[in-house]
């Protein structure tokens, strides 16, 4: 299945993008208009996130929602044969700050979200940077789809860390220098073992793992903005958050992220994934405590 899944890619990813694009359209109204895809999902995460626009501003953002998501469909596709120097003539950032963490002798974090395109970022990021790039994964459970997502993003030379094993996916890497790029705004597993924070209008849970490990071991933290621009064209702005987050209070990563993430999403909020179910967990007090009563930051 694999193999077949991998050959048909191949067919589709050897058009040229405008013609992707225009599959893209006929998917548009195929995802959108027909299947409705997570249609109801989208428009409550909508309403809750834009309580002050009207249910037609509120459409209109869903269906620029989901034009964008059918163009990072094919646009992903497009990576199974996208040259390096086409790639960065569509994709934009200056990485001048991974340049300088580097020759610090230092490893580094990349803190993102689901803005598009993520795939692109990626790939940008490991061709312009020194760093061995480690990028954490949250493996699907169709093994074949799996193994296809594996190749788009290990192609040029991403090392994939399974988020479902950290220990084990870091282990080889201690002590040496590293860029690990996370996509941080994931929904945890477990309510009760993670940061609570207010997000776009309603609290919610964020992984603890990414500020752990840049606190226990120092590493700095980038947060990373993606932007479309227009059609098949993207700019990222990267900040360097925390030079030396082992002096910063606990939970003041993630609260610094979480706003960073809301900014940006209300600014451009057609890039960001709406139809993932985020709020899976509703916030109790209980969660506020943990080992014992000892308080944590919501």
């Amino acid at each position: 299945m694999y193999y077949i899944l991998l050959a048909f890619c191949y067919g589709v990813s050897i058009l040229p993008l405008w013609l992707l694009y225009f599959i893209s359209d006929g998917l548009y109204v195929l995802v959108y208009h027909i299947l409705g895809y997570r249609r109801k999902v989208v428009l409550e995460n909508l309403r809750q996130a834009f309580p002050e626009k009207t249910d037609k501003e509120r459409r209109l953002l869903a269906r620029k929602y989901y034009r964008n998501l059918t163009d990072m469909m094919v646009e992903t596709i497009k990576l199974l044969t996208m040259s390096s120097k086409s790639l960065n003539k569509r994709f934009d950032c200056d990485l001048s700050v991974f340049h300088k963490i580097y020759a610090e002798g230092r490893s580094v974090q990349l803190h993102l979200g689901h803005n598009f395109n993520w795939e692109w970022a990626n790939l940008f990021a490991k061709n312009g940077v020194q760093f061995p790039f480690l990028v954490v994964f949250m493996p699907i459970s169709n093994s074949a789809v799996n193994r296809m997502f594996r190749h788009f993003r290990e192609k040029f030379g991403s090392v994939m860390i399974p988020a479902n094993d950290m220990r084990n996916g870091m282990a080889p890497w201690i002590g040496k220098q590293y860029l690990l790029g996370l996509v941080a705004d994931q929904n945890p597993g477990n309510p009760r073992r993670c940061y609570w924070y207010p997000f776009l209008n309603k609290m919610t849970a964020f992984y603890k793992g990414p500020e752990m490990s840049a606190r226990r071991y120092n590493i700095p933290v980038v947060f990373g903005d993606i932007r479309k621009v227009r059609r098949g064209y993207y700019k990222a702005k990267l900040t360097l958050a925390f030079e030396n987050p082992i002096n910063e209070p606990e939970g003041r990563v993630t609260e610094a992220f979480v706003q960073f993430l809301e900014r940006n999403i209300r600014e451009q909020p057609e890039v960001w994934v709406w139809s993932h179910r985020r709020w899976k967990h509703e916030y109790k007090d209980e969660y506020a405590f943990e080992n014992g009563g000892e308080d944590y930051p919501r």
